[in-house]
């Protein structure tokens, strides 16, 4: 069943609770305890909160509303990983095992003979083995005239399938592979495959210098559109008995396949796995603060927005949002 929004935020701070007795909702105690403690947490925008397929909760104190779409960053990568996932299943691409060369068409000229080993799991799964694009590198890679051929013939630190090597290029790939072999853009996929079948608008979002839309950055969704995502991956990819995503495609997602030098939390198909109060829980992140949790044990999908802008807040801005996740789940 897929979450139903249930209320429109249009004050400059608006809460929203439902009476709810399906056995592991957050408590009314909970959700009072999250409304003020994000409260205190001025950079955050907005929190909605599903359970069981409805949503029970909605906290909206600035910017964006619940409703409205905005800047997810690369959370967007979560996202798009759920596109490549729809295109498996519509038969636009035939696996995740098949070459990224064999999407992309002509490569550059010279190019290190290790591309060809790239597969698709390796651009969702962060493992190209490229030099990073994100970090230091970010804004030469953008500033380039042409961010494939630039993300492409980066050195190779790494084998293909080795380290988890975060990097906003390898997402960029992914999303040029998408356009190339399927004859539509990033975007257009995105609406046709996951939109419709979810009832949610994907806004067009930036492009490349060659009119490809940034694969892993500066999506613009609401936070009710992102509940709807997470809800498709606790639904194991149906939506209303349809399948969206490949039989069997959210537990490949949600397999550990690297594993983050920062936090150390594992990484699937753009998803990060950690535990939180003794349970498994799978999210996507973005610069800034934007985050979507999927908590299955629980029936339980969160989605947090903030402040896109610089400066950043930092690592220990993430482990604030987790631990407003600790207390939805943690009993009175």
């Amino acid at each position: 069943m897929r979450a139903t929004a249930l209320l429109i935020s249009c004050a400059v701070m608006s809460v929203f609770h439902v009476p709810i007795t399906v056995a592991d909702a957050p408590s009314a105690t909970a959700l009072q305890t999250l409304d003020q403690n994000v409260s205190e947490l001025e950079r955050v925008h907005a929190v909605v909160i599903a359970h069981d397929g409805h949503i029970v909760h909605e906290l909206h104190q600035n910017g964006p509303g619940v409703a409205a779409a905005t800047n997810i960053k690369s959370l967007s990568k979560t996202v798009l990983a759920a596109v490549t996932g729809a295109a498996i299943e519509a038969g636009v691409i035939e696996s995740v095992d098949q070459p990224m060369s064999a999407l992309l068409g002509q490569l550059p000229d010279n190019i290190d003979p290790q591309v060809d080993e790239i597969t698709v799991a390796h651009l969702l799964a962060q493992q190209a083995g490229l030099e990073r694009t994100s970090g230091s590198h970010y804004s030469a890679w953008v500033a380039s005239n042409n961010w494939v051929v630039d993300a492409l013939t980066r050195p190779f630190v790494d084998e293909p399938g080795g380290r988890m090597l975060y990097s906003t290029g390898t997402s960029h790939l992914l999303s040029a592979a998408l356009t190339h072999a399927s004859g539509e853009t990033t975007h257009a996929l995105a609406q046709r495959l996951l939109g419709e079948p979810l009832n949610i608008a994907i806004p067009p979002w930036l492009r490349d210098p060659q009119g490809i839309y940034f694969g892993g950055n500066d999506m613009r969704l609401s936070p009710r559109a992102l509940v709807e995502i997470g809800e498709l991956y606790r639904n194991d990819g149906l939506v209303d008995g349809k399948r969206i995503l490949p039989e069997g495609w959210v537990e490949k997602s949600w397999t550990p396949r690297g594993r983050s030098q920062w936090t150390g939390d594992g990484y699937g198909f753009g998803w990060f796995i950690t535990t939180l109060a003794n349970e498994p829980v799978y999210y996507g992140r973005g610069y800034g603060g934007q985050a979507l949790y999927v908590i299955p044990a629980r029936e339980m999908t969160v989605v947090i927005t903030s402040n896109p802008n610089p400066p950043s807040p930092g690592g220990q801005f993430q482990q604030q949002l987790h631990q407003l996740v600790v207390g939805l789940l943690e009993e009175e």
